[in-house]
C-alpha cells in the first residue's frame, strides 16, 4: 500500500504542478454557481429542478469526465515518453502497482473535486428552494427533494408473445410469406397485439393492479403518487382530455374516486392519492374510465407508475454522486490503458473516440432495431440494405451490450425526478462499471510499452 500511495501522491503532484486541480475546481464552481444565474428558472418546482440539478450535475459530469481522460492519458504517456517510467520500473515495484497507483491518484483527485462541487450544488439547492412560492416548495419537497421508490404493473410480454405467435400462425395459413419477410411480419403483428393491450376506447375502462406487498408495512398512512402518461388518437380544441380515476379495492371501504381531471396527452402527470388503499395482499387497484370521444393509449412501459417515499434526499444525492464517481473510474481506466500502449495524442484521440461511441448508443440502437445502417426511406418506408450490415450490426450489438452496463444507471435523471437510488444499485454500478469494465481495461493496460 505504501508503494501505491507513493504513486498516487506523484499523480497529485503532477496535477498540482500543471494547475489542473485548481483550474477544474474553478470551472466546476463556475458551472454550479454560474448556470443558475445565467439560466433563470420559471419559478416552478420542475423548472427549478431542471436548472439546479439536471444542468449543474450534467456540467459537473462532463467537466470531470474530460479532465479525467486528459489526466489519465497525460500522466502515464508523459512518464513513458520522458523516460521517467523506465527509472521507476527498475525499482522494486510491480508494474500493476504503478498502474493502480496512477488510477488511485486520479480517483482521489476526482473524489475531492466531486465532493467540492457536490457540496456546492446541495447547498445552493437548499438555499434557492427557500425562494420558491410556498406551494412550489411543498411540491419540491414531496416530488424532487426525496427518495421515492416505484412500482409498475407486472409484465405482459409472455401473453403478448403468445398472442403474436397465435395470430402469426393464422396469417401464414391464409397467406404464406417468405423467410426474409417473416421477421418484419412478426414485428408488425406484435405491435398490433401490443396496441390492443394499451388502448382505452371511448366509454370503456382500463384496470391496473400493482403489487406493493414488499413495501406495504412502510406505506401505512403514507400518501402515494400516480405518474401517468397517455397518447391520444385525435386532438381536441382544448388540447386536454377528461380523466376519471378510481383507486383502491372495488366495493370496499378502501376505495376512492378522484375528482375529474383535465390532462394533456404525450406528457407525464403526477398527482397524489390517499393512503391505505391497498388490499390485504398489498395490491393497489387503479381504474381509469375514458369519457372522451377519442381512444386513448397508455403505454405498457411507462403509462402507469406508483411512486412512494423511501427516504430523504441527502442520502440519495450522495449515492447519485457515487455512481458518477464510478463513471469517472471507468474513464480513468480507459485513459490509462490507452496511454500505456499509445503516445499521448493518439491515446487522447482513442479515449475520446470510445467516449463518443458510448454517447452514440441511440444511433447504434436505431441501426440494430431497423436491421440496417442504411436507414429507412421516409416516403416508401422501405429499409435500405448494405453489405456493411453483415459486419456492422454484430459489432453494434456487442457495443450496445457493453454500453448498457454503464447507461443502465442514470443518477441525474433519478435525482431530478425524486427517484430512489438504492445502495444495491450503487453496489451493482461499482461491480459492473469499475470492477468489470474498468478491470478489463486495467488488464489490457497494466503492461506499459
Amino acid at each position: 500500500m505504501q508503494r501505491l500511495f507513493a504513486i498516487a501522491w506523484l499523480t497529485w503532484k503532477a496535477a498540482l504542478r500543471f494547475r489542473l486541480f485548481l483550474v477544474i475546481a474553478a470551472l466546476l464552481l463556475a458551472a454550479v454557481v454560474g448556470l443558475p444565474i445565467l439560466i433563470k428558472d420559471d419559478g416552478t418546482a420542475s423548472g427549478f429542478t431542471q436548472i439546479l440539478l439536471t444542468y449543474t450535475l450534467g456540467a459537473i459530469t462532463g467537466l470531470l469526465g474530460l479532465s479525467t481522460l486528459w489526466l489519465a492519458c497525460g500522466t502515464l504517456a508523459r512518464d513513458i515518453e520522458e523516460c521517467q517510467m523506465q527509472m521507476l520500473a527498475v525499482k522494486p515495484i510491480a508494474r500493476w502497482q504503478i498502474w493502480l497507483g496512477k488510477w488511485l491518484g486520479i480517483m482521489s483527485l476526482n473524489a475531492a473535486l466531486l465532493v467540492l462541487s457536490g457540496a456546492a450544488v446541495y447547498g445552493l439547492l437548499q438555499w434557492r428552494a427557500t425562494k420558491l412560492p410556498a406551494a412550489e416548495q411543498a411540491k419540491l419537497r414531496s416530488e424532487v427533494l426525496v427518495a421515492r421508490g416505484s412500482a409498475k404493473e407486472r409484465s405482459w410480454e409472455k401473453e403478448i408473445d403468445a398472442a403474436t405467435e397465435q395470430e402469426l400462425t393464422k396469417r401464414l395459413k391464409n397467406s404464406p410469406v417468405s423467410a426474409t419477410d417473416l421477421p418484419e411480419v412478426r414485428k408488425q403483428i406484435r405491435e398490433q397485439v401490443k396496441t390492443a393491450w394499451q388502448i382505452v376506447t371511448p366509454g370503456q375502462a382500463r384496470i391496473w393492479q400493482i403489487d406493493l406487498a414488499s413495501a406495504r408495512d412502510s406505506l401505512r398512512d403514507v400518501p402515494l403518487q400516480l405518474r401517468v402518461k397517455f397518447n391520444a388518437a385525435q386532438t381536441t380544441p382544448a388540447g386536454t382530455f377528461t380523466a376519471l380515476w378510481q383507486v383502491g379495492t372495488p366495493e370496499t371501504p378502501q376505495v376512492t374516486r378522484l375528482e375529474p381531471m383535465s390532462l394533456a396527452p404525450d406528457t407525464f402527470h403526477e398527482f397524489a392519492i390517499p393512503p391505505n388503499l391497498l388490499d390485504e395482499k398489498g395490491v393497489l387497484t387503479i381504474v381509469f374510465a375514458n369519457p372522451n370521444s377519442t381512444t386513448l393509449l397508455f403505454p405498457l412501459e411507462d403509462g402507469m407508475e406508483v411512486l412512494y417515499r423511501m427516504g430523504g434526499f441527502g442520502g440519495n444525492f450522495l449515492r447519485g454522486l457515487g455512481i458518477i464517481f464510478c463513471w469517472m473510474g471507468l474513464l480513468a481506466a480507459i485513459g490509462l490503458a490507452a496511454a500505456s500502449q499509445l503516445s499521448f495524442p493518439v491515446a487522447a484521440f482513442f479515449s475520446l473516440a470510445v467516449l463518443i461511441v458510448g454517447l452514440s448508443s441511440g444511433t447504434l440502437a436505431n441501426a440494430v432495431e431497423s436491421g440496417t445502417i442504411a436507414g429507412v426511406d421516409e416516403e416508401s418506408g422501405v429499409k435500405g440494405h448494405s453489405v456493411i450490415d453483415l459486419v456492422a450490426l454484430p459489432v453494434f450489438k456487442g457495443a450496445l451490450a457493453v454500453i448498457n452496463l454503464v447507461k443502465g444507471f442514470s443518477p441525474i435523471d433519478s435525482l431530478s425526478s425524486g427517484r430512489s437510488i438504492t445502495w444495491g444499485e450503487l453496489g451493482l454500478a461499482f461491480a459492473q462499471i469499475v470492477l468489470l469494465l474498468g478491470g478489463f481495461f486495467a488488464v489490457k493496460g497494466k503492461q506499459p510499452r
